[in-house]
Parts: structure tokens; sequence; C-alpha cells
């Protein structure tokens, strides 16, 4: 099995079978994983830099378990402690890593479209897009993805609500893309403000004000993370009042008629878009997230290092 594609700079860019491939391999090192020794050979004599010029903690930590769990070296760069703090651009800094010869550039970056610039100059090194900006996070979209088809086994025709604040959510966007290539239905809900007008048309979803309303359709509730620090202006009155109208809790969930899956990327906001009874629930699948961006992760790390056979 083998990708379309020498990078994973976003969902948009992949074919249907890439995602198919992805979740697949995905699935078994998922087995890895339950194994009583979890690493495996994979990506021996591989050696990786996990280049994050944006503060993280879930996506990070999950990339570099996935990294030793294939036996790959890894280099963790993060800017505030580089040289990057004394004025040395991206693609400088870039070189002076890939002149230690590594093989792959796991990315983080607050510019959208840093990732693309970067496989744009270093076309023979795979990158890998971590989250860029208010554009893609195409790693998270892959795992929400593995968590759905492992609770419901398909995408085909499955109806996912996005809830909250889609207008700065990279998750959002690479979710749009994937469910749609995979033929689930989407929904978006929302205040206005936190919603683009020209979205529903330019992706064909179904955009639903009422939240009530919007859970009764959806089989899946993903709620996003109110954006804050990327909001250059008031969008709303205050959190209190989003949660009044737009914070997931058991008591909006009790008023419809049946059970809905739970996912939430991280990190939450308890008590601002969904309450902390919601978040810790049965119906609640967010720590399983976790738990499979690490076989996501590998997956990906796997595939785009050009291995021709899978050693688990």
């Amino acid at each position: 099995m083998q990708l379309t594609t020498n990078h994973l700079l976003g969902i948009k860019s992949l074919l249907p079978k890439d995602i198919s491939i992805i979740l697949s391999t995905a699935q078994q090192f998922k087995e890895v994983l339950q194994r009583p020794i979890k690493k495996v050979p994979s990506l021996r004599d591989v050696t990786i830099v996990n280049l994050f010029y944006e503060n993280s903690t879930r996506t990070r930590i999950s990339f570099e378990l996935a990294q030793k769990r294939l036996s790959a070296d890894t280099i963790n760069f993060s800017a505030s402690a580089s040289s990057v703090s004394k004025g040395e651009t991206l693609l400088d800094t870039v070189n002076n890593i890939l002149s230690m010869k590594v093989d792959m550039v796991v990315m983080r970056h607050s510019a959208s479209g840093a990732p693309h610039f970067l496989a744009k100059h270093l076309p023979n090194i795979a990158i890998v897009n971590a989250g860029d900006g208010i554009n893609e996070h195409p790693t998270q979209a892959l795992l929400d993805a593995f968590s759905i088809i492992e609770h419901y086994g398909s995408l085909e025709g499955r109806k996912v609500l996005l809830i909250g604040d889609i207008m700065h959510s990279r998750v959002a966007l690479s979710n749009i893309y994937l469910l749609k290539k995979m033929g689930a239905e989407v929904m978006l809900s929302g205040p206005p403000t936190l919603i683009p007008k020209y979205i529903q048309q330019a992706f064909d979803v179904q955009v639903e004000y009422n939240l009530q309303k919007a859970l009764q359709w959806c089989d899946v509730a993903n709620v996003l993370r109110i954006q804050l620090e990327r909001q250059n202006q008031v969008l709303f009155s205050s959190l209190r009042e989003y949660n009044l109208s737009y914070g997931v809790s058991q008591k909006r969930l009790a008023g419809i008629d049946k059970e809905i899956l739970i996912m939430h990327p991280g990190p939450i906001n308890r008590g601002v878009e969904i309450d902390s009874d919601v978040a810790d629930s049965k119906q609640s699948v967010i720590l399983k997230q976790v738990e499979n961006g690490v076989a996501v992760r590998m997956a990906v790390l796997y595939l785009l290092s050009g291995k021709k056979e899978l050693n688990v």
C-alpha cells in the first residue's frame, strides 16, 4: 500500500484511497499498541525532526510517542529556545536541520501555508503538517475519522455535527474535507459570527444555528474549542452566554431521543463549549481519540517513510 503523495500537508490534497490506506494501516498499529511490548522496528534508522513554532501538548506528545513506538530517531525543536528568537528565517532553520541528514519533518506553525512552503523548497524530505494557522490539521481529522469508524463501522452516510468556532478552526476544515470525501453528511452549528458566510455553499455542508435541532439531527457531535487567542475582535457577548446557547450539557442531550457520540479535539474548556459531565460520560470518546491519535500518526509516519513492508 502506497500513498499518492510524498507529504501530508492537508486533507484537501488527499484522495479517498489515501485516507483509506492511512486508516487501515492505523488499525494495524492500534493492534500493536495493545501488546505488552508496544515498540516495533518499522522506522529504525529514520530520523524525524519535530519542528514546533506554536505551543502544543497533545499533538506534540502524540507524534513523539508514535515516533518512539516506530523506533525512529527523533529531534525536538522549539522555536522559543532556538535561533528563531534571534531572527533566523524558517528556511534557514530547516536547511540547517537538514544538513544533519534528517528524513522527515513534522511541523506546526502559526502561519497558514508554512508546511506547503517547506515542501516546495524541500521536495525530497517528507513534510507532515501538525497544524498550520487556521488552515488545516490533517492528523486530527484522520484520528477523528478513525474514532468514528471504530464506533460505527464506517463513515458512509454518517451524520456528523461540528459545533463552535468554525471560523478559526483548522480541525473543522480538515474534518469537513475528510468527511465529505468519505461519504458522510456534515452540519455546522455555532454563533453566526463564528461560522463563515461562504462555507455552506463552498463546502456543501448544512448550517443550523439552533443547537438543539442540530443535536437531534446528528449521529456524532464533534465539539470544537473556542479559540480566543485567534480572535482579534469580540464575536460573542461572554463565555457564559456562549455556554448557555451552544455549550453541550447533559440537560441539552436529555432533550433528544437518541444517544450520540461526543468528540472533542482538545484542549477542553470545561463549562464553556462542553460540560464536565458530558466530557466524562460513556457517550464521550475524547480519551479514545487521544489513544487513536498515536496509531494514526504511526501510520502517517510509516507510509510517508517509503518503507515497502509493514514490519509489525
